[in-house]
């Protein structure tokens, strides 16, 4: 299975998307200014569908 967390994160910093605080376990909090929402990122992303997920929580499209 392939990890695609490394690749999720840049691209949630190349869209200006920023890391708000650690959440619960291995979780994430960031804010996208494009939604201007906050959303969860998962800390070992192996699935292209969870990856996928979170890019649309952010507003950004489908990558992988």
């Amino acid at each position: 299975m392939n990890d695609y967390t490394k690749a999720v994160k840049a691209l949630l910093l190349a869209a200006g998307c920023v890391l708000k605080r650690q959440g619960k376990g291995d979780h994430e909090i960031w804010f996208s200014p494009l939604t201007e929402r906050a959303f969860t990122v998962d800390g070992a992303i192996k699935s292209r569908h969870t990856a996928n997920g979170t890019l649309k929580d952010a507003g950004l499209p489908k990558a992988f």
